[in-house]
């Protein structure tokens, strides 16, 4: 039953609303489509000896962006061009269909490996099976399956070259707009528990928490790229009024390292939550400052996730929260030469200089400010 309704919210939302759903209908219909011109031309009008290898082509070359599909088209062929002519020549050489699949086969099975030819190596031992197995191969039959090849590469590149050609732009936003969120949610979550006082159970929730951060960032790289090579070789975008304008590429590596502080800073109050901790807690005055400093980067972080959703890349509205946070963080780290017993400066330094380089990179990802 889960799997029933996650199909259709799936349905649901590629229907009703831009968004990864709709991208992945819009790819498969456009496979679907590619495929049936492929076998139309192929198989209907030019009654090929092996027309299937047009279809199969093309399904296969209607990729995630028009630059991989170019790419793609040049490797399969490849594969396919050296799986057909060793399959040819061991033909030629036994003239035995099995014969020649026991030489065959090994050498373009190696063949595919080559890194160079990535995931479409395996295409090279699916050619030498095809071509042998409608047996033996005359060079205009080698001609032909060439041929075959070369026209499904194109109508599956023209396909997802002129129709609906992929831009990923739009799911970068998407992920990029999520991150702030998560991190205003989980800020304010600690601010509030910091303030009213925590216990070492709610403390390793919000450090569990953060750590789960991490891989959301690391996709933010991932989404980086393919929205970069989506732009590549992509006429749409020279055909759209206003095609969409992709955050500053080094934002990902800036929410790397508040995710590294924010992990930091919360491993810092879960060790100090601990009974029997080897570094006393900071003093309840300090505690309040972080507080306020949290909540104050949780607000921009909030701005900056408000401003891209309007379709802007910096947050001018986060400059008041991120004066409040420094403020804090000022007062923090002013508490340090502040007359006291030793219990508690450690932890508090620590903190101190967390929050600084903290609230310096999320400074640099909202506003623009420098580092």
């Amino acid at each position: 039953m889960t799997d029933t309704a996650a199909a259709a919210r799936a349905v649901r939302h590629a229907v009703t609303a831009p968004g990864p759903e709709r991208d992945t209908a819009v790819q498969a219909l456009k496979a679907a489509g590619a495929a049936l011109c492929a076998w139309a031309l192929a198989g209907w009008w030019w009654h090929a000896p092996l027309a299937l290898l047009a279809p199969w082509t093309a399904l296969v070359l209607v990729n995630s962006t028009v630059y991989r599909s170019v790419r793609s088209a040049i490797q399969q062929f490849a594969g396919v061009a050296l799986g057909t002519l060793v399959a040819a020549a061991a033909a030629a050489l036994t003239h035995n269909a099995m014969a020649a699949m026991a030489i065959a086969l090994p050498l373009t099975v190696l063949m595919g490996t080559y890194p160079r030819l990535e995931d479409q190596g395996w295409y090279a031992p699916t050619a030498a099976v095809f071509v042998l197995a409608y047996g033996t191969p005359a060079p205009v039959d080698i001609l032909h399956r060439l041929l075959e090849t070369v026209l499904g590469a194109v109508i599956g590149l023209t396909v997802n070259a002129l129709v609906l050609p992929p831009d990923h732009t739009r799911g970068l936003i998407r992920l990029r707009t999520r991150i702030p969120d998560e991190f205003a949610r989980l800020l304010r979550d600690v601010a509030d528990g910091v303030e009213k006082g925590y216990s070492d159970k709610e403390a390793e929730d919000w450090y569990g928490r953060a750590l789960r951060l991490l891989p959301v960032v690391a996709d933010l790289h991932e989404a980086q790229r393919r929205s970069e090579e989506s732009r590549l070789l992509n006429p749409g975008r020279r055909l759209r009024r206003s095609p969409p304008s992709p955050p500053p590429s080094d934002d990902a590596y800036r929410w790397d390292r508040i995710a590294d502080h924010l992990v930091a800073m919360l491993r810092s109050l879960a060790e100090t939550a601990y009974e029997n901790s080897r570094f006393a807690a900071p003093p309840y005055s300090a505690q309040r400052e972080l507080a306020t400093l949290l909540q104050a980067a949780a607000r921009a972080c909030e701005a900056d996730a408000r401003h891209l959703t309007a379709g802007g890349q910096r947050a001018p509205q986060a400059e008041s929260a991120l004066e409040e946070a420094e403020a804090a963080a000022g007062r923090l780290a002013a508490g340090l030469s502040a007359p006291r017993e030793g219990a508690g400066t450690a932890s508090l330094g620590e903190l101190a200089i967390i929050a600084t380089r903290l609230l310096g990179e999320l400074a640099s990802v909202t506003i623009g400010h420098k580092t």
